[in-house]
């Protein structure tokens, strides 16, 4: 089992301004290690992170695969940019950290090049203000104001992502069951041609949440009635 990277670099004041890993966090760190020989074997060149927060989830990527993959980090908040730089930093992993919204300034240069996209959206329910007033300030709430159905910002992403995915790439995205998961399945299914799977699913206190995988073809080892399973279609 690899240890989760050492974050002892980050105060209590920085946890006021960053997003403090949490039990989501954590799912995604189990799901990411539970596919590492699967990493591995993909060798990619890029890695993505979109909301890369404390940089805990990139450096530990970067334990799994090694220095030979470059590690992009993403955030709209500038004081997430400099902690995922500083997290790499204290664990010898470098990743470069860029203060912006989703993949936007590198969308034209990664096209069809990324191989492996992680997002750990804001995926909690609140009113629709509330979101705009998070992405426009760029503070702490923009890592959890999700906006209707917690998938205003998800949703803005899923239609970019199929863009900046190589041929082979994985992309990997934390939900809530309140998003309505199988709903995210079948729509990017339907209009991307994206297959997913379950990695890990697992309840924390109410909150029921998944890590999902996204290819362009079906995962060999993809269990259909499991998964309807897991996503509640039969109860």
């Amino acid at each position: 089992m690899l240890p989760t990277p050492d974050l002892s670099h980050i105060s209590a004041e920085d946890y006021e301004h960053v997003y403090e890993p949490a039990e989501d966090t954590f799912l995604l760190l189990d799901a990411l290690e539970a596919d590492a020989e699967e990493l591995k074997g993909l060798n990619p060149s890029i890695c993505l992170e979109i909301g890369s927060g404390s940089g805990c989830v990139s450096t530990f990527v970067g334990k799994i695969l090694g220095s030979s993959t470059l590690y992009l980090c993403t955030d709209i908040n500038p004081h997430a940019s400099r902690c995922s730089f500083s997290t790499g930093f204290r664990n010898r992993v470098y990743l470069d950290c860029i203060n912006a919204s989703f993949a936007l300034p590198l969308a034209q240069r990664l096209n069809h090049t990324v191989d492996l996209i992680i997002f750990n959206p804001p995926y909690v329910p609140t009113i629709t203000d509330e979101v705009a007033s998070a992405q426009d300030i760029r503070d702490i709430r923009g890592s959890w104001a999700g906006g209707t159905d917690g998938m205003q910002v998800t949703d803005q992403f899923l239609s970019t992502v199929k863009d900046l995915m190589a041929p082979n790439a994985y992309f990997y995205l934390v939900a809530l069951k309140q998003n309505d998961v199988l709903g995210i399945s079948q729509r990017m299914r339907e209009s991307y041609g994206l297959h997913s799977d379950v990695v890990l699913q697992r309840r924390a206190g109410r909150e029921h949440l998944f890590v999902l995988r996204f290819m362009a073809a079906a995962h060999p080892n993809h269990d259909l009635k499991k998964d309807q399973q897991q996503l509640g279609i039969n109860g």
